[in-house]
């Protein structure tokens, strides 16, 4: 197996409030959800038909991991969801009540818009050119 990235931690303030923004919103599937002894769960979720790459979605334990929940990357996009239909994500996301920060772009390199997570991080909807 070739080395890869297979989870990228998220910091978030409540595990099923979390789950509902990503899995309904974003329509994410929800990979795992398991209890751990600490009281702590391992939630992962990924975008549908993602194998290799997903979300460790991380409830904060303290006040310095609380205060970083929803600027991980200090105000610039951290993260990026391609999609190889960019109109009809960006319309479900937007009726899903996903807050775009911008009307969507037409680049040389692909569709694109800058979207908002609950928390305030930023990601790109990104449908590369052919």
């Amino acid at each position: 197996m070739a080395s890869h990235i297979a989870l990228t931690a998220l910091l978030v303030n409540d595990y099923d409030e979390a789950i509902d923004f990503y899995t309904r919103a974003l329509g994410f599937d929800l990979a795992e959800d398991t209890a751990r002894p600490d009281g702590s769960r391992w939630v992962v979720v990924r975008p549908p038909g993602a194998t290799e790459s997903a979300l460790l979605l991380a409830r904060a334990k303290d006040d310095a991991q609380r205060s970083r929940v929803g600027d991980q990357t200090g105000g610039r996009v951290g993260h990026f969801l391609y999609t190889n239909d960019f109109a009809r994500d960006h319309a479900r996301m937007t009726t899903e009540g996903v807050r775009f920060l911008e009307e969507p772009r037409h680049e040389a390199y692909g569709s694109v818009a800058v979207f908002e997570d609950l928390y305030g991080n930023r990601w790109d909807l990104l449908q590369p050119a052919a």
